[in-house]
């Protein structure tokens, strides 16, 4: 039976994002992406509930996250979810993020910021 794992987003990050390098050399990058729903409701007003996803990004795709992004950029991201198990207190835990495979800038584009789409091959994601 055919399987898919894939997420698209569309939101604003809520932070800047962070680098570093994994023991092997490979660079990634994680941050926070807001997504938000608007409606109106019953009693006329508008409403808004924002989802929080943790994202992250590997090889040259992390290189331009970090150079490009910051804090209220509005992207378009695809990629995969991914569940990572970690220890408290002897205590396993588990953390799902989203491994971003694609990346597109949207809305205002200011002058430093290149018009762009960047996709990273699957294979290039640490497990």
């Amino acid at each position: 039976m055919p399987a898919l794992n894939r997420v698209q987003l569309i939101g604003r990050l809520g932070r800047d994002p962070e680098s570093h390098f994994t023991p092997t050399g490979k660079k990634v990058t994680h941050f926070s992406l807001a997504v938000s729903n608007r409606w109106n409701g019953n009693d006329g007003e508008m409403k808004e509930y924002t989802e929080w996803a943790n994202i992250e990004a590997w090889g040259r795709l992390a290189e331009v996250c970090q150079e490009y992004l910051r804090k209220g950029s509005l992207i378009y991201l695809e990629g995969r979810l991914k569940t990572s198990k970690y220890e408290v207190n002897g205590e396993s835990r588990y953390f799902t993020k989203v491994a971003a495979s694609a990346l597109e800038f949207l809305g205002q584009k200011p002058v430093e910021e290149p018009m762009l789409t960047v996709e990273e091959e699957l294979g290039a994601y640490e497990p």
